[in-house]
């Protein structure tokens, strides 16, 4: 990468820039700059173009376009809040970072998109976010959120600016392109540049952004995976940082990452060039139910025309999605088979040992690692058998669901325990509940949709949200019921003063599922 020269304008503005810096303060060993005035903005101009892509426009259009062509926009783009994309030369990264700015709906006007990578020529403490200009590429103009970056550097003690940590830094210049031809209406950017490796800065940081976390804003994640590792073995390092990723959990990522180093891989550099970028998300959304991490594409250099299979640089698409309020969760059909597999084979082998079957995390799938809480509904010939469950998001959700089938088959005390000869023609249904909401009115209640949870002292009882939809009882017969037979209150105790009602949702599967067998 070759430096740019200055012009007579920036070379002027770099004197004024100078005294400005004269007055600067220390702070966490980092400069902390003051903004220049408006009427003096640098731009911010492309630093590999004509080495990462195409530095004429036409070129880059196109060469974008035909990424971007090969990947069907998703029907659920619209949930996307965030995507982790390779910052590699087109020529070996574009199609998967097309396939992860496929996710984003085009048609969506965000607020704001946060750029955010790791440094690749710099070692300093905590972050840089640019605030002397705009962002600059053959294809025109990105326009930078002055007002939210110079706030952001202001009020961070980790965060601040300097300019020449971004003037020749590749890993965000080359994630604008992709945006540009992505996103159909205008949008403003805030770029941080990570320094630090510093895991405690990291969540410093994410606390800071976790404000902004939200469905008007998008975030962008720049990061390659394993660095000069053989074809074979990035292939395997890879997934592994992967499915660490969508199990949405900082610590078990830093294990992977960590991990990966010290198991002699000839070559291997890095799991992963920019986790403290992941990371940072990751302290954004762990312990949120409602996201959902999902790895859309891989590939590495090996793949491309341009690549060898003795040293490779691995690239992931990877989508982080805010499920729909009416479920707050939503699992895959392999997922949902498997979660129904675990409770099967925990059912069966309590009732021949009355002990809990022991499972192996490794091979779970990142879903039902998330913290969740779940209710386990058991039927025999159209009848219920057993239903129990528990509101609490303190555990993952297998080990609720292996919980919770226990329950509803020997701990259900409207019924016997479940013999294991019935087990071959009972049905099993587990719904993962959304949190609970307080409600003021029973307006709030939409019958089909929510479930009901009705307090009153230490009486309590509750209703999934299948039950108005399998009885067709009103709202009124909804309250009364769960009142009368499961909170044990009487039929009008949910209109007391002092009861309090709760609805909450349901992902619900399973049913005549139950006993998928194992292949």
């Amino acid at each position: 990468m070759h430096a740019m020269i200055p012009s007579k304008i920036q070379l002027l503005a770099s004197v004024i820039l100078m005294s400005f810096q004269a007055s600067c303060c220390l702070r966490n060993n980092q400069a902390e700059f003051m903004n220049p005035p408006d009427s003096i903005l640098i731009d911010r101009k492309p630093a590999v173009a004509g080495q990462f892509y195409p530095a004429e426009a036409k070129k880059l259009e196109l060469m974008v376009a035909g990424y971007l062509k090969k990947i069907n926009i998703p029907s659920d783009a619209v949930t996307t809040q965030a995507i982790i994309t390779p910052h590699a030369g087109f020529v070996f990264s574009g199609q998967v970072a097309a396939a992860a700015f496929r996710q984003i709906d085009p048609n969506k006007a965000y607020k704001t998109v946060f750029l955010i990578g790791c440094s690749h020529r710099s070692s300093f403490a905590g972050g840089s976010v640019y605030t002397e200009g705009n962002f600059i590429t053959p294809l025109g103009k990105v326009e930078v959120d002055l007002e939210l970056s110079r706030r952001l550097a202001k009020d961070n003690p980790f965060l601040s600016f300097n300019p020449a940590y971004h003037n020749e830094e590749h890993c965000l210049e080359v994630q604008l392109p992709f945006l540009q031809q992505t996103l159909l209406k205008p949008f403003r950017i805030v770029p941080i540049l990570l320094g630090t490796r510093d895991k405690l800065i990291c969540k410093r940081i994410a606390e800071t952004l976790k404000p902004y976390f939200r469905e008007e804003n998008l975030f962008i994640i720049s990061s390659d995976f394993s660095h000069y590792p053989s074809y074979s073995d990035a292939n395997k390092v890879d997934k592994v940082l992967a499915d660490a990723i969508q199990s949405n959990d900082p610590s078990g990522f830093i294990l992977a990452e960590e991990s990966c180093l010290t198991k002699s891989i000839p070559n291997l550099a890095t799991g992963c060039c920019s986790w403290p970028a992941i990371l940072t998300l990751l302290y954004m959304t762990e312990n949120d139910t409602s996201i959902v991490y999902k790895q859309i594409m891989y590939r590495n250099s090996g793949d491309s025309d341009y690549g060898d299979h003795e040293k490779v640089v691995g690239y992931h698409a990877i989508s982080i999605k805010r499920m729909p309020k009416d479920t707050g969760f939503s699992l895959s059909k392999e997922e949902q088979q498997m979660l129904l597999s675990i409770a099967r084979n925990t059912i069966k082998e309590y009732l021949n040992s009355e002990k809990i079957l022991k499972i192996d995390t490794s091979s779970l799938l990142p879903g039902l690692k998330q913290l969740a809480g779940a209710f386990v509904t058991l039927r025999k010939n159209g009848s219920l058998r057993g239903c129990i469950g528990r509101f609490e998001f303190d555990k993952p959700l297998f080990h609720i669901v292996q919980e919770m089938s226990v329950a509803a088959s020997v701990s259900d005390y409207r019924f016997s325990p479940l013999e294991p000869e019935e087990l071959e023609s009972t049905e099993l249904e587990i719904s993962v509940l959304t949190p609970l909401k307080k409600i003021r009115s029973i307006s709030e209640i939409q019958l089909g949709r929510d479930g009901i949870y009705i307090k009153k002292g230490n009486l309590s009882g509750t209703f999934l949200p299948s039950v108005a939809t399998d009885t067709k009882w009103s709202l009124e017969e909804f309250l009364g019921h769960c009142s009368r037979d499961k909170a044990g209150i009487g039929w009008d105790g949910w209109k007391d003063r002092d009861t309090e009602i709760f609805i909450y949702q349901a992902f619900s599967f399973g049913g005549r599922q139950i006993f998928i067998r194992k292949a």
